[in-house]
């Protein structure tokens, strides 16, 4: 049984929007692909529900609030119970699931993410559990460093957080000049203006041929 992938589901869902049924129905894919047929409209306040108390799970976690997070996931565990069974077409192919197929679809979706989350939990720590730390982001992430250092969801994030930060540094000595010499705001903002432009003029690949 793979629990990586079940974890991983959790969080799919907690990344996703849920504004309406077409969101929920996007959530599904791989091997529950299958869900996207069988989901209701009734579905969506459970996933709505869900997704905020994983949310939360990822936020005690992130914080170093182990026990809230072993609390709010032991809470899930009774709201969305596992029913294991064996699947598959022949003996080459026989694997577990956490749920029997005549569930609903958020009982079998739910109950294997929250399963997942939680022996994720036991293998390697509530501290694993990640929130991006870009503002501007605020997706969650399992982290999987060797070190357990990871700070954002992706690169994307990670590149657009440092270079943020490395302008915020770059006006605030700007000012601090400016500041010394007497310029005016105009001018401190005329002047961060043109250098933020000389630096991007400078990144960018020159012309080929």
């Amino acid at each position: 049984m793979n629990f990586d992938a079940y974890a991983r589901t959790a969080v799919d869902l907690v990344n996703a929007p849920l504004d309406d049924f077409d969101d929920l129905r996007a959530v599904f894919n791989g091997e529950h692909g299958w869900m996207r047929d069988e989901v209701t409209e009734r579905d969506v306040p459970a996933f709505r529900r869900a997704q905020k108390r994983l949310r939360d799970v990822f936020e005690f976690g992130s914080s170093g609030r182990d026990v809230d997070a072993v609390t709010e996931l032991n809470s899930l565990l009774e709201n969305y119970p596992v029913q294991p069974r064996i699947s598959g077409h022949d003996a080459k192919d026989w694997h577990m699931h956490v749920t029997s197929r005549g569930a609903s679809v958020s009982a079998e979706y739910l109950a294997g993410a929250v399963w997942g989350l939680s022996v994720w939990l036991c293998e390697y720590g509530s501290a694993r559990f990640g929130v991006c730390a870009d503002d501007r982001c605020g997706n969650v992430y399992l982290d999987t460093s060797s070190n357990c250092c990871r700070r954002f969801c992706s690169e994307r994030c990670a590149t657009r957080s440092h270079v943020a930060a490395h302008r915020a540094r770059k006006r605030a000595a700007v000012e601090a000049k400016a500041s010394v010499e007497g310029k005016t705001s105009v001018e401190v903002a005329e002047t961060v203006e043109v250098e933020e432009t000389v630096e991007v003029e400078e990144k960018a690949p020159a012309p080929v041929g």
